[in-house]
C-alpha cells in the first residue's frame, strides 16, 4: 500500500475563503482578487531576508573557491531554477557552468508536466553524480509543498557530498527546509486557485532566486555601482547597453564609450577602469585582476599606486 500523503499540513493546499466565489466574479473582481493575494507575496518574503541574506553569504563563497550553484526542483519550481540559471551568462559575463537548474523529468519537463518524476528517490542524485558534484558547490532545493521526494533525495545527497545546502518552500515546517543548512520560508497562503502553487508561491520564489543569483553576483564583483558591468554583448541591444553603462558609469560621451569597449575587446569593465583612471588596457586589466574583478577596487588601487 502506498503510503498517504497529508496535504492538510501544507500551506500551500489549504483552500483560500477569499475566493470561494471567483468562479462567479465578474472579470475585473476576479482580477482584483488575484491581484489582492499577489500584494502578499513581498510581505512574505520580507520576512525571510535574514535567511536569504546568510544564503547569498554562502553562495558567494562558494564562487570564491571555484565551486557552483544548483537549483533542484520539479515543475513550477523546477522551471523557475531553470530561468534563474539561463540568465546569468548574459547578465554577468559566467560560464553556463557556474549556476545551472536541475528539473524532475530532465529536460522534457521544462516544456509539459512529468508529474510523477518527483517522486523519484535516485533521479536528483543521478543528476548531481552527472554534474560532479563536490564539496565546494552550493545545492538549493526548490518546493513549494516543501515536501517533494526529488528534493528531498538530491539535498541529502548534497550534504553527503559535504556540499553547503539551502531550501525554498512556501510552508512552515518544511521537510527540505529540515535537510538544508538554510531554510527559506515564504508563507504566502492559500492559493487563489487551491494548490495551484504557480500563482503566489510561484512568484515568492521567482523574487527569491533574483536576490539569491543576483546578490551572489554583486558579492563576486560583477556589479559597480548599480550596473551590470560583465555584461556579455551578444546582440545589438547588447551592445548598445554596453556604451550606455560605460557612459553612466564614467559621464564620457557616446565615442569615448565607443573606443574604450573596442579597445577593450568588448569588456565593459575594462572600458570603465581605462576611462576613469586614464590608463592602458593592460594596466587596467592588471588591476581588475589583482582585486578579484571588483571594479571599484581596482580604481581605488590605481589612485592609491598613482
Amino acid at each position: 500500500m502506498k503510503e498517504k500523503i497529508d496535504l492538510t499540513k501544507i500551506l500551500t493546499e489549504t483552500r483560500n475563503p477569499a475566493t470561494l466565489d471567483i468562479d462567479v466574479l465578474p472579470t475585473i473582481d476576479m482580477v482584483r482578487k488575484m491581484n489582492d493575494e499577489d500584494l502578499k507575496v513581498p510581505a512574505a518574503v520580507r520576512e525571510q531576508l535574514a535567511e536569504i541574506a546568510e544564503l547569498i553569504d554562502i553562495i558567494a563563497a562558494a564562487y570564491k573557491k571555484g565551486g557552483r550553484l544548483f537549483y533542484i526542483g520539479a515543475g513550477t519550481s523546477g522551471r523557475l531554477g531553470i530561468l534563474d540559471a539561463s540568465e546569468c551568462p548574459p547578465t554577468y559575463g559566467v560560464s553556463a557552468e557556474m549556476v545551472q537548474g536541475l528539473i524532475a523529468g530532465g529536460l522534457p519537463a521544462v516544456f509539459a508536466a512529468q508529474e510523477g518524476a518527483e517522486d523519484s528517490l535516485e533521479l536528483a542524485e543521478q543528476q548531481l553524480r552527472e554534474k560532479n558534484l563536490n564539496a565546494t558547490d552550493v545545492v538549493v532545493g526548490l518546493a513549494a509543498s516543501g515536501r517533494t521526494p526529488y528534493v528531498i533525495a538530491g539535498l541529502k545527497f548534497a550534504k553527503a557530498v559535504g556540499c553547503k545546502t539551502g531550501s525554498i518552500a512556501c510552508t512552515n515546517n518544511s521537510e527540505i527546509g529540515l535537510v538544508a543548512d538554510v531554510a527559506i520560508e515564504l508563507l504566502t497562503g492559500p492559493e487563489v486557485v487551491t494548490g495551484s502553487t504557480r500563482m503566489k508561491a510561484g512568484t515568492a520564489q521567482k523574487l527569491v532566486l533574483n536576490m539569491l543569483s543576483t546578490g551572489s553576483m554583486i558579492k563576486s564583483g560583477k556589479v559597480f555601482s548599480n550596473l551590470m558591468v560583465d555584461v556579455q554583448s551578444t546582440n545589438k541591444k547588447l551592445v548598445e547597453r554596453a556604451k550606455r553603462i560605460a557612459i553612466h558609469a564614467t559621464g564620457c560621451d557616446y565615442s569615448v564609450a565607443e573606443q574604450a569597449i573596442l579597445t577593450s575587446g568588448g569588456s565593459v569593465k575594462i572600458a570603465i577602469v581605462m576611462i576613469i583612471a586614464g590608463v592602458d588596457v593592460l594596466t587596467a586589466k592588471r588591476a581588475l585582476e589583482e582585486n578579484n574583478g571588483f571594479t571599484a577596487a581596482a580604481l581605488k588601487s590605481l589612485v592609491k599606486n598613482g
